[in-house]
C-alpha cells in the first residue's frame, strides 16, 4: 500500500498577469507565438497552445516545477478552454451569477449525455446529487454505505487519492492487483472480496473506470461479472467513472449502472477530466435503482461543497462542448500512436501498450535499470515530470505515469529528454 509522494513546490509563487476574456477564449491571442507542426487551419484544442501561454497558467501542473522542466504528470491538459464553457462562465459573471448552486441541469445534462454518447437512458435525474468534486463524492458514498474500519477494495497499481481519502476517512484498503494484461483479475478480485468480508461486516468496492493510471475501458462482460461477484460476497460498488467521456472513437464507454446486477451500486460522473475543469469544482452522484434509499441519506450540506460556476461550466460542456470533445479525443488517439512510435525509435526498451481511455500513458520503465522510481531519474536527468509509478500502490514500481494531452511537439521532446536521461 502506498501513498501519493507530491514533489515540494519549486516553481514561482508569483502569479502573472490574468489573460484578458472576451466572448471567445482570449487564449487564442497566444497561439502563434512557438513554432507550429500542424497546419494553419488546425483546431484540435491540443495544437493550438504555444508553450510560452502555457507557462503562464498558475495551476499544479504548470507551478510545482522549475521552467526548464517538461511537466507531463498531473491530469491537466494543455487545450485553451471550450468556447461554449467560456461562454456560460463569461456570462455568469457579468450577470453576477455567483450565488450558490441549485437545480438539476447538471444531473439533466449528464443524463443526455449519457443517453446520446453511451446508449443509457438509466441515468435518472430522481437518483442523483452534485457533490463537490468526484473523490470528495466518493468518500460521502462510502460513508453511506461502510463503517469506521471497512474494507475497500481498489484493483492497483490505481489513482494515488484511492489510498489518501479512503485511508483518511478511517478506512482500509485491500488490493485486488490487475492481471498482467492490465485488466481485472478476477481471481485476484475474488480473493480480496472474500479476505474483505471475513468476520462479516460491510465492505466495498472503489472501481476505477475507465481506469488510472492504466487507460484500460471495462467491457460490458467485465463489469456485469464484477456485479455478480460483488453480489456473491455482499460488496457495495462505488465507481469513479471520471474519465469516462475520454475513450478511443473506436471504443465504447459502458456506464457500471447500466450492466445487470449493479442496481445497488453508486457512480461518481463529472465533466472536469475531459474539458479541462479540475479548477471549477463539481460532480454527479448517481445511485443505481436499489441504491436510491442510500443517495437519500447524504446529508443536505454535501451540496454546497460544488462550486455554482462550475455547474455552469459543467453543464455547459455536457450540452455543447462535445463537438470540442471529439476534437480532443481525436488529437489524444493521435498522440497515442505518435508515443508508441517515439518509444519504439528512442526507448524501445520502455513497454508500452496504447490504451482505450483516459488520456494517461502507463509506461513499463523496469528494463531501463532505473530502480523503483524511474520518474526521479527523467525528472533529474531530463528534466521531464513525470507521475511516479510507485504512489500508485502495488505493481507500480519501476513505472512512470504520462499525461499523452499535450501537443505532439512538446510529447516529442518529452521522449527526447527522457532518452537523453538513459544515454
Amino acid at each position: 500500500m502506498s501513498t501519493q509522494r507530491r514533489p515540494a513546490h519549486t516553481g514561482s509563487p508569483d502569479a502573472p498577469a490574468p489573460l484578458p476574456f472576451s466572448g471567445e477564449p482570449a487564449y487564442f491571442g497566444l497561439m502563434d507565438s512557438a513554432p507550429r507542426d500542424t497546419p494553419d487551419d488546425d483546431r484540435n484544442p491540443l495544437h493550438l497552445l504555444s508553450l510560452d501561454a502555457l507557462r503562464r497558467r498558475t495551476s499544479m501542473k504548470w507551478r510545482t516545477y522549475p521552467e526548464d522542466v517538461l511537466p507531463l504528470w498531473v491530469a491537466e491538459m494543455d487545450v485553451p478552454l471550450a468556447a461554449p464553457v467560456a461562454r456560460a462562465i463569461t456570462d455568469a459573471v457579468a450577470l453576477g451569477d455567483t450565488g450558490y448552486p441549485a437545480g438539476t441541469a447538471y444531473a439533466g445534462a449528464l443524463a443526455d449525455f449519457a443517453r446520446t454518447r453511451w446508449g443509457w437512458d438509466g441515468l435518472a435525474v430522481e437518483r442523483a446529487a452534485i457533490v463537490p468534486d468526484v473523490m470528495l463524492g466518493i468518500v460521502e458514498m462510502l460513508k453511506l454505505i461502510t463503517g469506521p474500519g471497512a474494507p475497500v477494495v481498489v484493483n492497483c497499481p490505481v489513482y494515488p487519492p484511492f489510498y489518501q481519502f479512503v485511508t483518511h476517512m478511517d478506512r482500509r484498503v485491500v488490493e485486488a492487483p490487475l492481471g498482467g494484461d492490465l485488466r481485472i483479475d478476477f481471481a485476484a478480485l475474488e480473493e480480496a472480496f472474500r479476505h474483505a468480508t471475513t468476520g462479516g461486516g460491510r465492505a466495498a468496492y472503489l472501481l476505477c473506470s475507465p481506469h488510472n493510471p492504466t487507460g484500460t475501458v471495462h467491457s460490458a462482460e467485465e463489469l456485469t461479472a464484477v456485479a455478480a461477484l460483488a453480489d456473491r460476497y455482499g460488496i457495495r460498488v462505488v465507481a469513479d467513472e471520471i474519465h469516462a467521456p475520454v475513450v478511443a472513437h473506436d471504443t465504447a464507454f459502458v456506464p457500471y449502472l447500466s450492466v445487470p446486477g449493479a442496481e445497488n451500486g453508486l457512480a461518481l460522473m463529472s465533466a472536469s477530466k475531459a474539458w479541462n475543469l479540475a479548477g471549477l469544482k463539481a460532480a454527479v452522484a448517481v445511485a443505481g435503482p436499489a441504491a436510491a434509499d442510500d443517495l437519500a441519506r447524504l446529508p443536505e450540506e454535501v451540496s454546497h461543497g460544488p462550486s455554482h460556476i462550475g455547474i455552469i461550466a459543467h453543464t455547459a460542456a455536457l450540452r455543447d462542448g462535445r463537438d470540442w470533445l471529439d476534437a480532443v479525443r481525436a488529437g489524444i488517439d493521435d498522440n497515442r500512436r505518435l508515443l508508441a512510435e517515439l518509444l519504439a525509435d528512442r526507448l524501445p526498451q520502455v513497454r508500452y501498450r496504447p490504451a482505450a481511455g483516459t488520456y494517461l500513458a502507463w509506461l513499463d520503465c523496469r528494463p531501463l535499470d532505473l530502480g523503483d522510481d524511474p520518474a526521479a531519474a527523467f525528472l533529474a536527468r531530463g528534466r521531464v515530470a513525470l507521475s511516479p509509478g510507485t504512489s500508485f500502490g502495488t505493481g507500480g514500481a519501476g513505472h512512470v505515469r504520462l499525461n499523452l494531452a499535450t501537443s505532439p511537439g512538446l510529447l516529442t521532446e518529452a521522449v527526447r529528454r527522457m532518452a537523453a536521461a538513459v544515454d
